[in-house]
């Protein structure tokens, strides 16, 4: 009863706050967030009524698995822009400037964590400066992907920001294990070449042809069912299978098979919808499926977003220069990149902005350094700054990329037409109200 309750609540808060924002205009993924934040462990959680909020990180953590199924089906719905169609024309694009920002973004924090390692060695060790560089090349997909189906943001912008989003995070990943190998190596005093460049190698290699069979396996199964209700029902299955089979790993002698469920279920997406002749409609009806399991995803993260990191002066220093120099990163490398690639002037001027946001997958990087017994309390310090970080990012990022579509003109204003459509609507619901 206690969970249902919670997540009941966590809902219910996270829907009213998008009214109380309303006159706001913030994005709604804002609004979760706040509401998280108001329900989580700092806040209303500090009461201590089960089911009223949530009154430990605990109680958090115990609805991780709804955060992993709904990252699921956020990346199956970034995997469906993977048309093999629509890449031919931004595939080019959209692997460079995946590719540059990424690692302009690791490069830039790196310089600037090094230099303050110079000035406070004693608070922030290279070990810890390699790794938060790493860190720093993952992009939030979610908060992405939530903005542009708010907005239904349409145009040059979006079409090449989706497949980047997704292309970062591969990038990530790799960055990420190969950095994170070389920093272990700096406190053994040893080079272990196995966790450094086979590991991420096989789980790129592993997560791909995982997502690519279930593709496959789905794609035929839909061609049993000649209703479209049986085949959402079997699209929906597949994908909580698939993030079920994405959360398996195993050890074959030293080198450690594992899978990154963002990219298996992006690749279930990728390979569905260019086999599957009736992927569009049931992705339409995915969406609205979808919708509450996303708005409960980003209310979860915002009660998991740790506000007792800002009592310490040391993460805050560290904490700001990681999110200047990385906005710096993703925003001069995006721009370099696509300036490079013959993108449109909007293009350049606003993409590395839609690349700000950060939370899953940076979350999920910092755990697996805190996990680490090698860094010890170092991992800690790791895991505060990119909650630090993460807590920014998340409250103004959202923000930040509506902005930047719509000043790209991918989000369109909407017109009197249809202001006026909705506003003759509302008058005729009220006049039935009041005939009654």
């Amino acid at each position: 009863m206690g969970t249902l309750l919670s997540v009941s609540v966590a809902l219910l808060a996270g829907l009213l706050m998008t009214r109380v924002f309303k006159p706001l205009k913030l994005p709604s993924v804002t609004a979760y967030l706040i509401a998280g934040v108001l329900i989580g462990p700092y806040c209303i959680g500090q009461l201590g009524i089960e089911g009223f909020g949530f009154s430990s990180h605990e109680a958090v953590e115990s609805l991780g698995l709804i955060s992993k199924v709904a990252l699921g089906f956020i990346a199956f719905s970034i995997g469906n822009e993977f048309r093999m169609e629509e890449l031919k024309h931004t595939g080019k694009q959209a692997l460079v400037i995946g590719i540059v920002q990424a690692l302009f973004a690791a490069l830039l924090v790196d310089i600037a964590l090094y230099v303050l390692h110079l000035l406070m060695p004693d608070k922030l060790s290279i070990s810890q400066v390699i790794t938060l560089g790493a860190i720093a090349t993952a992009t939030a997909p979610a908060a992405t992907l939530m903005v542009v189906r708010q907005y239904k943001a349409k145009g040059p912008l979006t079409d090449l920001l989706l497949p980047i989003v997704a292309l970062d995070d591969a990038v990530g990943l790799i960055v990420f294990a190969v950095s994170f190998g070389i920093a272990k190596s700096l406190i053994v005093g040893a080079v272990d070449y196995v966790s450094i460049i086979i590991n991420p190698l096989l789980e790129i290699i592993c997560s791909l042809g995982l997502g690519a069979l279930m593709g496959w396996v789905l794609t035929q199964l839909e061609k049993m069912f000649n209703s479209n209700t049986n085949r959402l029902n079997m699209t929906i299955t597949f994908v909580f299978l698939t993030v079920a089979l994405s959360m398996i790993e195993f050890h074959i002698g030293p080198v450690h098979i594992a899978f990154s469920s963002l990219l298996v279920c992006m690749m279930l997406g990728t390979v569905f919808c260019n086999i599957c002749p009736l992927s569009h409609d049931l992705m339409e009806k995915s969406d609205k499926w979808t919708s509450p399991l996303f708005a409960l995803f980003f209310v979860i993260s915002g009660a998991e977003l740790e506000l007792g990191v800002f009592t310490d002066w040391a993460i805050v220093v560290i904490g700001l220069v990681y999110i200047v120099f990385r906005c710096l990163g993703k925003y001069y490398g995006a721009y370099i990149s696509a300036r490079g690639t013959n993108c449109s002037l909007e293009i350049q001027k606003y993409l590395g902005i839609t690349l700000f946001p950060q939370a899953g997958v940076a979350l999920g990087m910092c755990a697996i350094v805190a996990a680490e017994p090698v860094f010890g309390n170092a991992g800690n310090l790791v895991r505060n700054i990119t909650l630090f970080a993460v807590l920014i990012y998340e409250v103004f990022g959202p923000v930040m990329t509506r902005e930047a579509l719509r000043r790209a003109g991918d989000i369109k204003p909407m017109s009197d037409e249809v202001k006026n459509r909705r506003q003759n609507k509302l008058n005729e619901k009220a006049q039935a109200a009041n005939q009654k």
